[in-house]
């Protein structure tokens, strides 16, 4: 057996939380520097458990749980960006590729046309309409007048 296998057991067995089994045993009888690394933890395990421990300071609690949740908040703020700038790249990458395939294919031009078509609809039938805008006004305030007085007479009904 090695001296670090042994030392790596010393702790647990000057707790008493491990009994030296055989081997170990045998090898704290024959190593000086693995029996006097478990005299001194020994020592130090009596030492510690007559000392008094001491008490928390005031606030100790609510302080330490702020902390955490703090370092919880800010972590969770970490993966809360990089998972909407994964979502943006994402989303640029699938406008790119519609984009390139709308001009490799050619809809592109077919929906250029489409939007020429519309626009000079909308120059032809703009003076048309215009001419009756102030007809439909009217009537919309008309209407809406009419709505607020019979709303104003059935609340005074009511009460």
């Amino acid at each position: 057996m090695f001296c670090d296998e042994v030392l790596d057991a010393i702790e647990p067995i000057a707790a008493g939380e491990l009994t030296p089994d055989g081997r170990i045993a045998a090898h704290l009888t024959s190593c000086p520097n693995c029996a006097a690394a478990l005299d001194t933890a020994r020592r130090l395990e009596q030492m510690l458990r007559t000392r008094s421990a001491p008490k928390a300071p005031a606030q100790f609690t609510t302080r330490t749980l702020t902390a955490v949740r703090r370092q919880r908040w800010r972590s969770e703020q970490f993966v809360d960006t990089g998972f909407n700038i994964a979502l943006a790249v994402i989303a640029f990458g699938v406008i790119a590729t519609i984009w390139i395939l709308l001009n490799r294919s050619g809809l592109v031009n077919v929906g250029n046309g489409a939007l020429t078509e519309v626009g000079a609809a909308i120059r032809t039938v703009t003076p048309r309409v215009s001419r009756s805008v102030s007809l439909y006004a009217g009537a919309m305030a008309l209407l809406v007048t009419g709505i607020a007085i019979w709303w104003w007479a059935e609340r005074d009904a009511r009460a």
